[in-house]
């Protein structure tokens, strides 16, 4: 395996003046790269143990910043709001022009991310399918009621009703004061709850359908979920991959044991070695 690679940390800027710091880990000469894109309310550097898991593996590593997170230059607020239309059209692209300026002509990429990533990541290719050569998806699918087992499908509608109504008062969601999400945008929730609600992409202000963009996808897939992820059970995941039939897709869920720590959203996180082999898995 290849040794960790250097930090690289990158200022990178969107059209609209918004800026983050893109965190980059480079081996001398790339198999290949992904970009990857955080879950809801997590900054980047909290994957920095997975990019290292990858980087070891001869892979190039890019750690996208969320708006209003980490190192960005933006915090939610009443003056200061966004949805994903800002985030598919202005940082997502940023990113990966600055990605490609850094890798070797012709290197492969993928774009991949967890949980709200991944979603995203799907969104993004739905716009700009040519931007990645693969999609990886960890703990990731769409937040859709129906696709979720009871007992959370009962109640999952009253909180996608509440949480954008609870950011409306507030000017943004205080996620880390209710223990969902980081302090996340009004508009971000308001595009989140409208997916969770109706099972269909879309973005605020943007006219693209993102479900026929997805539809329309053919880039190999590789999705894993846990077994003790209530967030992203396997209906989620399978729901989101649902929309992308054309695609051929590699799916697997880890238990304890064969992800080496508690199988849920998060503690892969810290733990990221079983995750990064898989995602690097010559397919069946």
């Amino acid at each position: 395996m290849t040794q960790a690679a250097p930090l690289l940390e990158r200022q990178v800027r969107a059209a609209d003046g918004h800026r983050w710091t893109l965190f980059a880990r480079l081996p001398p000469e790339p198999r290949m790269a992904v970009l990857w894109l955080p879950a809801l309310g997590i900054a980047a550097r909290h994957y920095l143990p997975f990019a290292d898991a990858l980087v070891r593996r001869g892979v190039a590593v890019f750690l996208h910043e969320w708006r209003g997170h980490g190192s960005s230059s933006l915090r939610a607020g009443r003056r200061s709001d966004w949805g994903y239309r800002e985030l598919l059209v202005q940082d997502i692209p940023a990113s990966q022009a600055e990605m490609d300026r850094l890798l070797p002509p012709g290197t492969p990429c993928a774009l991949g991310g967890h949980s709200l990533g991944g979603q995203l990541a799907c969104c993004r290719l739905a716009l700009a399918p040519g931007t990645a050569a693969a999609l990886w998806l960890v703990a990731s699918g769409a937040p859709y009621w129906r696709a979720f087992p009871m007992p959370h499908r009962a109640w999952l509608p009253f909180a996608y009703r509440f949480l954008p109504w609870l950011a409306r008062v507030c000017g943004y969601l205080p996620g880390r004061r209710i223990g969902f999400g980081g302090n996340e945008a009004a508009g971000v929730i308001a595009d989140w709850a409208r997916t969770a609600i109706s099972g269909r992409y879309a973005a605020r202000g943007l006219a693209r359908d993102l479900d026929a963009g997805m539809a329309g996808l053919v880039q190999p897939v590789r999705a894993l979920s846990f077994a003790r992820d209530w967030l992203g059970p396997s209906g989620s995941l399978a729901f989101l991959l649902g929309k992308m039939p054309s695609a051929t897709a590699a799916v697997a869920c880890f238990d304890d044991h064969a992800l080496g720590t508690r199988a849920d959203h998060y503690a892969w996180m810290k733990a990221p070695e079983a995750v990064a082999d898989w995602l690097l898995a010559q397919p069946a």
